[in-house]
C-alpha cells in the first residue's frame, strides 16, 4: 500500500468522526459511558464478524502488552477523559483545549524516525487550529470558573492522550490494523464498568435511537479507528493530523443540514482557514509515490 493510498484511508476517519455530533444527539439522552460501551462493543463485533472470513485476523490479538496499553489506552483514556470534560465544563471551552490534539500530532510526528517538520505543516496547522478557536468560541463561550477546572485540565490531558496514541501507532507499525478489534472491545468493557459504577442505564426509545446507536458503532466508533491506524502506521501523520482540523467543520455542517445548528458568518470564515490550513499542511500528498 502507497502512502498516498494510507493518506487517503486516514482520511475517511475524520469524514466518519464529522458525523459523531449528529449521530450522538440522534440516540437521545443516553448517558455518555453507556453509549460508549454500546458502541464500542458493535464496532468490535462487526470487526469480529469479519474476521470469520478471514480467520488468521484472530491472531492479531496476540500482541505485547505494550501494544495493548497504548491501544486500550488511547481508546479509552482519550473518551473517558473527554466525556469527563464534558460533564465538568463548558463544551465550547473543553472543545477548544480537545482539539490540540491535530495541532499536537503534527508536532510530535517530527519525532518519528523518519520524518521531518516543515514550515508549511505548522502553518497548515496553525490556521486549523485558528479555524477551530473562531468556530468553537463563536458558539458562545464565556470563560470559566473554578468548580470547571478539573474538566478543563481533562479536556487538554485528553489531546495529548489522542496525539500520544495515534503518533505511538506509528512506532508500533508492526501490529496489525486488525488488533483494533481487540481494543475496541476492551474498551467496551471498560466503558461498561464505569457506567455501571457512575451512570444510571437508560434505554434507547425509538427504533430511531437504535439506528443511530448502529451508525455510531459501525462508522465513527467503530471503521474510523480502524482507517486511523491504517492512515497512522502507512500514510503521511502530518498531512492527517492538519486535515484533522476539518472535523469540527464538518461535523458543524452535518448538524447544519440536519437542523440542530444554523449558517453563520463565523462557520464561513473558519471553513476558509481551515480549509486553507488543509491545503497547504497536505501539499506533500501531490509528490506521494509507492
Amino acid at each position: 500500500m502507497s502512502p498516498r493510498t494510507a493518506t487517503f484511508i486516514g482520511l475517511t476517519a475524520i469524514l466518519m468522526w464529522s458525523l459523531l455530533a449528529v449521530l450522538t444527539v440522534a440516540t437521545g439522552k443516553i448517558p455518555a459511558f453507556q453509549l460508549a460501551a454500546l458502541t464500542f462493543a458493535i464496532g468490535a463485533l462487526v470487526a469480529f464478524a469479519s474476521f470469520l472470513f478471514r480467520p488468521r485476523a484472530f491472531g492479531a490479538l496476540k500482541q505485547p502488552l505494550a501494544a495493548w496499553l497504548v491501544g486500550v489506552g488511547g481508546l479509552f483514556g482519550y473518551h473517558a477523559l473527554y466525556f469527563l470534560a464534558l460533564r465538568f465544563a463548558p463544551p465550547a471551552e473543553a472543545g477548544l483545549l480537545n482539539y490540540l490534539w491535530p495541532l499536537l500530532i503534527v508536532l510530535f510526528s517530527s519525532f518519528l524516525p523518519g520524518e521531518r517538520l516543515l514550515a508549511h505543516h505548522v502553518i497548515g496547522a496553525l490556521l486549523g487550529l485558528a479555524g477551530t478557536v473562531l468556530l468553537l468560541m463563536g458558539g458562545g463561550g464565556s470563560g470559566f470558573e473554578a468548580g470547571q477546572l478539573p474538566g478543563l485540565l481533562a479536556a487538554f490531558v485528553a489531546a495529548f492522550v489522542w496525539a500520544s496514541y495515534s503518533v505511538m501507532s506509528r512506532r508500533l507499525k508492526a501490529v496489525p490494523t486488525d488488533a483494533v478489534a481487540g481494543f475496541c472491545l476492551a474498551t467496551a468493557v471498560l466503558a461498561a464498568v464505569v457506567h455501571v459504577l457512575v451512570e444510571k442505564t437508560v434505554w434507547p426509545e425509538t427504533s430511531a435511537q437504535w439506528l443511530a446507536i448502529v451508525a455510531l458503532g459501525v462508522g465513527p466508533v467503530g471503521a474510523a479507528f480502524f482507517t486511523w491506524d491504517i492512515g497512522m502506521k502507512r500514510g503521511d501523520i502530518r498531512v492527517l493530523g492538519a486535515a484533522s482540523y476539518a472535523t469540527p467543520l464538518l461535523s458543524t455542517a452535518f448538524l447544519i443540514l440536519a437542523g440542530f445548528a444554523q449558517p453563520t458568518a463565523t462557520i464561513a470564515i473558519a471553513a476558509i482557514l481551515i480549509a486553507g490550513g488543509g491545503l497547504i499542511a497536505a501539499k506533500d500528498m501531490f509528490r506521494l509515490r509507492g
